[in-house]
């Protein structure tokens, strides 16, 4: 049987071992931590649980066909709900709005509450829907840099219509230019940070991704945000893929231009294909340092980063939901700390994820589990003690302020984790939670591919390659590497 290794196991690498095990594959994963999951972690801290990293699950469709494709029923492992709201959104002024995951509902009541045409925002969510619906097979669910690609019906159909695509123009401008109100144009400018940018860089393309909030939905996990690596995690030990857990990967070893194997702490081991989970970045300069780097994909502009508190609070808010975000009154100011000045803003937008709203066994009766993040930039050196000690300030002050009360008597337990640390545990570059900014129009095609074109045998999968950062496309890499790797193996009822 032809034999497989992936470094990682984030949620590209399990999923990843999970796609090539079914192929036919040995599958042996190599993990530097002591656990599976990568960013999608969990620590529990004087009875309150945190999910540690991404907040925000959408598509659950990509997680259940894994299980699927093993022929298991998902909920067997793993089963999620639906949320009636997207998110609850705050101001400085006293203004509040509820953002429902019904889009009729959505429609109405964003119109009467910033005073827009109801028709006008009928015609910009069409407009994000036809977006996605033009791009999705091309730009999410193939590979970029192979032609066949390019020759595909879907990917000439898309050409044609380049002009809706608002390529040459930023998010921030094409809001802007929809909605009067500049609250509704600062609630759809949020969207450019679910891959890491700025809206007053990102292109406007991006306005489809409420599209995906508005038709997907957004879940909560039975058990947090950690059960999605957990379950797959269970289900890849269950089908007989390895674990080497604490064993961190030195080398990627080539021969007469193969991926043959990989050096540990402990050895070498040899293989047939081998899958990288690891940034990009790290990825070449440490596990490859005799080939040749593609230059200017590792020197491409980092996404942002995180700093987050997570912090037990006394007390129970009935204004808050799963998901809540407490806006910047100065937007602009913000994106220009993180990106050009690498720094945090003194009125930053704070966001704040509660999952023991739906999850009640992640805080103790009469409290609840903040999950408290701002945007920041990676770490490039900065004095992150000084920062985090004004950053808690702002944030607690923005806080109070939005909600009429105080917060900071109320927090009992505490934990923080900054790009240094986010750095650390996954291996990010900087900490960059998507890998590379999207803030050009030419980033998608400057993102890795999926494989090597100069070692052959040797893929790569997860947020800081094609098609970039976030449980959905992380889960999409994988199966994109999992149509480019050699199948003469495939299982005869998938031949």
């Amino acid at each position: 049987m032809p034999k497989a290794i992936v470094i990682g196991s984030g949620i590209a690498g399990l999923a990843s071992a999970l796609r090539i095990k079914k192929l036919g594959y040995e599958v042996d994963v190599y993990e530097k931590n002591p656990y599976a999951g990568g960013k999608l972690h969990a620590i529990e801290k004087d009875g309150f649980r945190f999910d540690l990293g991404p907040s925000l699950f959408t598509m659950p469709h990509y997680v259940d066909e894994l299980f699927e494709l093993h022929g298991r029923e998902p909920d067997a492992f793993f089963r999620y709900s639906r949320k009636e709201t997207i998110c609850n959104y705050f101001w400085e002024d006293g203004s509040r709005f509820s953002a429902k995951a019904d889009k009729d509902s959505f429609v109405r009541d964003a119109a009467a509450a910033f005073g827009e045409d109801v028709t006008n925002l009928e015609s910009y969510l069409e407009g994000n829907r036809r977006k996605y619906d033009l791009t999705a097979g091309i730009f999410l669910e193939k590979s970029l840099h192979k032609a066949s690609t390019y020759l595909s019906p879907d990917t000439l159909k898309a050409i044609a219509r380049l002009g809706i695509l608002d390529l040459n123009t930023s998010l921030h401008k094409v809001n802007a230019s929809r909605f009067r109100n500049p609250k509704l144009v600062q609630l759809f400018n949020r969207y450019a940070t679910y891959n890491g940018s700025s809206p007053y860089k990102t292109p406007g393309i991006m306005s489809l991704i409420p599209h995906l909030e508005m038709h997907f939905g957004t879940f909560i996990p039975e058990g947090g945000m950690h059960r999605i690596s957990q379950s797959l995690y269970e289900l890849a030990c269950d089908i007989g893929v390895r674990f080497h857990f604490e064993k961190e990967v030195k080398q990627i070893l080539t021969q007469e231009g193969r991926a043959v194997g990989i050096v540990t702490n402990e050895g070498s081991h040899s293989a047939d294909i081998v899958i990288s989970n690891m940034d990009i970045y790290p990825t070449y300069k440490k596990l490859l340092p005799k080939l040749p780097h593609p230059k200017k994909t590792l020197a491409q502009e980092r996404s942002s980063s995180a700093l987050i508190f997570y912090w037990g609070i006394k007390g129970e808010f009935e204004e808050l939901d799963l998901h809540n975000i407490f806006f910047s009154e100065d937007y602009p100011g913000e994106f220009k700390a993180i990106f050009d000045d690498k720094s945090l803003a003194e009125d930053p937008t704070v966001y704040v994820n509660i999952t023991s709203k739906d999850v009640p066994d992640d805080a103790p009766e009469g409290s609840e589990n903040w999950f408290v993040m701002i945007n920041a930039p990676g770490n490039y050196g900065q004095d992150w003690q000084a920062l985090k000690r004004d950053a808690r300030r702002h944030i607690l002050q923005k806080l109070e302020k939005c909600l009429g009360k105080d917060i900071e008597t109320r927090i009992v337990t505490e934990h923080v984790l900054d790009p240094i640390g986010i750095e650390d545990n996954t291996s990010s570059y900087r900490g960059a939670l998507y890998g590379a900014a999207s803030n050009s129009k030419f980033a998608a095609f400057l993102r890795h591919p999926n494989f090597s074109s100069r070692i052959e045998n040797l893929y790569f999968c997860g947020g800081s390659v094609h098609p970039g950062g976030g449980i959905p496309l992380c889960l999409l890499s994988a199966r994109i590497v999992s149509d480019l790797v050699p199948q003469p193996f495939l299982k005869k009822e998938h031949a």
